[in-house]
Parts: structure tokens; C-alpha cells; sequence
């Protein structure tokens, strides 16, 4: 007899969770949140900084970051954070670290983390340009 409202229970409670993730999808929340394209980059770094006009984008090749330049020289790195975007202008003489595809910027230390790039054929270039950074 203790047994049916011990199921009646954990019953009421499976159909709770799927309505609530029914509901969630329904909203649009959670899912795999990535950079689609350099359009899509485009309007990230509008949203940081209003007026930063890119004319150079690369995007991970995972989608997780991307590293944009505008025509006065500025670069600008916006990477995931958690179901949205953050980015930030990048610095003279900020830390930059390249592996092979792999670029590396920023340090632990920051409050914005380290953030690391897969550019493919492209990091080095990338990296060499970061020698000829303007401050923002």
C-alpha cells in the first residue's frame, strides 16, 4: 500500500521535468550557442562596442570565438560565455600564444580570461598581426 503513492509521486515528477523541458525549448533556452559566420561575428562586436566596423573576421573553427579588425588597426576577440557572447578590444602588448592552428590571448589572471582560437592556416597571421596593434 506504500508503494502507490511512492509511484504516484515520482510519476507526477517525471511528467515536471519534461514539461519544464518542453517549456524551455519552447523559449528558445539552452541549445549549442556558436559564431555561425563572419556576419554573425560582425554583429557580436557591434553589440560590444558600437561603431567597431570590422574589415577582417576569422571564426573558430568551432564557432566558440572569433578575432575581428576594424580599418584603424583595432582587433577585438569575442568568445562564448555560457549561453551568450562577451568580447573585448584587445591591448598592446596583451599576452598572445600560438600553437600551430591555435592562438592563445589574454592570461587566467584577467577578468576576462584566456581565450583560445583555432584559426587553422590562418594563426599565424593573426598572431604576426597583433605586432602592429593599436589601442582602443
Amino acid at each position: 500500500m506504500t508503494l502507490i503513492p511512492i509511484a504516484i509521486n515520482a510519476l507526477a515528477s517525471l511528467i515536471a521535468v519534461v514539461l519544464l523541458g518542453g517549456f524551455a525549448h519552447w523559449l528558445g533556452l539552452g541549445g549549442d550557442v556558436r559564431i555561425r559566420d563572419a556576419d554573425h561575428a560582425r554583429a557580436l562586436a557591434q553589440d560590444v562596442q558600437y561603431g567597431f566596423d570590422p574589415v577582417d573576421v576569422i571564426v573558430d573553427k568551432a564557432g566558440f570565438g572569433a578575432l575581428l579588425r576594424d580599418a584603424e588597426g583595432r582587433q577585438m576577440v569575442i568568445r562564448r560565455a555560457g549561453a551568450r557572447f562577451a568580447g573585448r578590444l584587445l591591448e598592446p602588448g596583451m599576452d598572445a600564444r600560438l600553437d600551430r592552428q591555435f592562438l592563445t590571448l589574454g592570461s587566467d589572471t584577467s577578468p576576462f580570461g584566456a581565450v583560445t582560437l583555432n584559426l587553422g592556416e590562418e594563426a599565424q597571421i593573426w598572431a604576426a598581426g597583433l605586432r602592429n596593434l593599436r589601442g582602443g
